[in-house]
């Protein structure tokens, strides 16, 4: 038996890991008609199917998943030596593919990202930004980005920011209207502005003080996934909109946007960075966890 080549079995990896000929085949830089020709030539060096195809999906067979399951770390340490060796003396390089949602994207990634790559410039950092939550490792990401209570067990988290906070805006000329909120109660009876995640959940409206925690689901004319329509909207008087404070703080500070019931809104724990447990990781994420090790 001719024996497959390391960049026959890597494909077979990819192809699994993202659940289509096409995006491997993208990623590996190949058409799609020469990743299923290369795959179909590996079964028959193997012997044996190695994938069941659909016109909707592809999934390893038994023996697919069995192999795979063995060859998993050796193409782990062969990736980490090969990307040892050509990195030595010529610092960190590859692609760096992050998933994060735009809260992170937009207040914390934005600024740090520009002081990672000036250290490391052979890296290049691909970010896909979403509320969505994702599997990273079918979606061919190295990491992603979510809060604490949605990050899963079996993954490696590091702090990516400090602590946040929501904030509830409205504009002047709004408050003079309806008077200000003294409770989160008194928001049920105003116009807000609510938000809608790309899965289609709207949450409630959530407030602590002294212990004591109210969810309300406020009422308004407006529904939107997009915080810029939100503040925009906001600063029209559109509604009462609850947002991160790094969102609002340029116009609260100009007095464009007034917040209220700051008293119920306490800072919550920042963002983390999450990837599978592995032995050996890319080189360029290894170095983002340093960095961030040492700034965050």
């Amino acid at each position: 038996m001719i024996r497959p080549s390391l960049e026959d079995l890597e494909l077979l990896a990819a192809v699994v890991r993202h659940g289509s000929f096409r995006r491997a085949a993208q990623a590996a830089g190949l058409s799609p008609s020469s990743a299923t020709e290369r795959i179909r030539a590996l079964e028959d060096r193997v012997g044996v199917r190695l994938l069941n195809r659909t016109t909707r999906s592809v999934a390893p067979t038994e023996a697919g998943a069995a192999l795979l399951g063995r060859l998993a770390p050796a193409l782990d340490e062969i990736t980490a030596a090969l990307a040892a060796a050509g990195q030595a003396g010529a610092g960190v390089s590859g692609t760096l593919r992050l998933n994060a949602p735009p809260p992170v994207t937009q207040l914390v990634l934005a600024p740090l990202l520009p002081r990672f790559l000036a250290r490391h410039p052979r890296v290049v950092v691909d970010v896909t930004s979403e509320s969505g939550f994702v599997d990273i490792v079918r979606g061919g990401f190295d990491a992603g980005v979510r809060y604490g209570e949605s990050l899963a067990l079996d993954m490696i988290a590091v702090r990516l920011g400090g602590p946040q906070r929501y904030v509830v805006v409205a504009s002047p000329a709004l408050i003079a209207a309806t008077g200000r909120p003294a409770t989160p109660h008194d928001l049920l009876g105003l116009p807000c502005i609510r938000t809608r995640f790309s899965s289609g959940t709207m949450l409630p409206w959530e407030f602590e003080r002294e212990g004591q925690v109210v969810a309300i689901r406020p009422e308004g004319p407006l529904i939107t996934s997009d915080a810029h329509l939100g503040i925009s909207a906001a600063l029209q008087g559109l509604g009462f909109y609850a947002t991160f404070e790094g969102w609002a703080e340029p116009f609260i500070r100009s007095g464009q946007l007034i917040p209220v019931l700051e008293e119920w809104l306490p800072p919550f724990e920042g963002p983390f960075l999450y990837y599978p447990s592995r032995r050996h990781m890319p080189a360029a994420l290894r170095a983002f966890v340093d960095f961030l090790k040492e700034v965050a």
